[in-house]
């Protein structure tokens, strides 16, 4: 977040997944809008829009009538997996496509950060749309100066396929209130002792990047685990006791280490296991009422599947 990063480089390795955010932009027969996603909207002009990031989108790109776009998502909101930065991305990338305007994964990242903090006043960060709009495993840095390096993590095939069978992801059946918990997060680091702690969790970037490059996935669970240990300490709703029985039950099973992802408070629980001992933790998991969710790391992201 800028309270942190204004004051120092910020910086996160970032894996994107195989889940995905499709967004489609159409031609109307007249100047009317029609934007369709959990419900249906038609309107003469797009000012008149209920969905606010879709209104502004239209009106960043100059796209604003006689379209038709419709949303749909693998994954819901309120998950922490990035579902809100992957749309911003993602409709600003077709409607300029649809303009038939190239723009780069540095500038489409730009646009949907501006127009979720700048416009839409959204108390977050910048990492969920570059992730979403670059793809793959990085490292991101975000500078004072409001500019963003994405640095990739050259990792062997080998090493990023044995990584993929070694983090396993599970839902918790909660959503957590993200917009609440990142805004009351906001305030609190801005003490002090917050911002030690955010320094701690950026100073874990660099050994997890060189695990990966060396291919020495042995570390990568105890580096998560120490991340997650910060990470709840951040403030008061990140974990509860629910969450916290979750993942002591995951190390109990054979987990390496983990973290829950997103702001906190629910969405999914991500561990990192051994293959000998991932059934009896999907076993655990499931005793206590997790879905597991199989995913594997996506390295293209944002891009533009049909075009005619």
């Amino acid at each position: 977040m800028a309270t942190f990063y204004r004051n120092g480089p910020g910086r996160v390795l970032s894996f994107t997944i195989d889940s995905y955010m499709y967004v489609t932009v159409s031609p109307r027969f007249d100047a009317s809008v029609r934007v369709a996603y959990t419900r249906t909207e038609i309107v003469d002009s797009f000012e008149d829009l209920q969905h606010n990031l879709i209104r502004e989108a239209m009106r960043m790109t100059g796209v604003c009538e006689g379209v038709e776009i419709t949303t749909i998502a693998n994954i819901f909101a309120g998950t922490g997996l990035g579902s809100s930065s992957s749309l911003s991305v993602g409709v600003l990338h077709a409607l300029h496509a649809h303009r038939h305007e190239y723009v780069s994964k540095a500038q489409l990242c730009d646009e949907a950060c501006r127009l979720e903090i700048e416009i839409l006043g959204a108390p977050i960060g910048k990492q969920d749309q570059y992730a979403a709009g670059f793809g793959g495993i990085n490292v991101i840095q975000f500078n004072p100066d409001e500019t963003v390096f994405v640095e990739p993590v050259v990792c062997s095939r080998e090493t990023r396929e044995a990584l993929d069978r070694r983090l396993l992801m599970f839902y918790t059946g909660m959503r957590g209130d993200n917009t609440k918990l990142l805004g009351q997060q906001t305030k609190d680091i801005a003490a002090k002792s917050k911002q030690e702690v955010l320094q701690k969790m950026v100073d874990l970037v660099e050994p997890l990047r060189e695990s990966l490059e060396s291919g020495q996935l042995n570390r990568v669970g105890s580096i998560l685990h120490e991340n997650w240990l910060m990470k709840r300490q951040l403030t008061s709703g990140i974990a509860n006791e629910r969450i916290d029985s979750l993942y002591e039950a995951g190390l109990k099973a054979g987990a390496g280490g983990g973290k829950l992802l997103g702001a906190g408070g629910g969405g999914f629980l991500l561990f990192y296991c051994e293959e000998e001992y991932q059934e009896p933790l999907k076993k655990a998991m499931g005793e206590m009422g997790l879905s597991f969710f199989k995913s594997n790391i996506e390295m293209q992201g944002s891009a533009i599947v049909h075009y005619g």
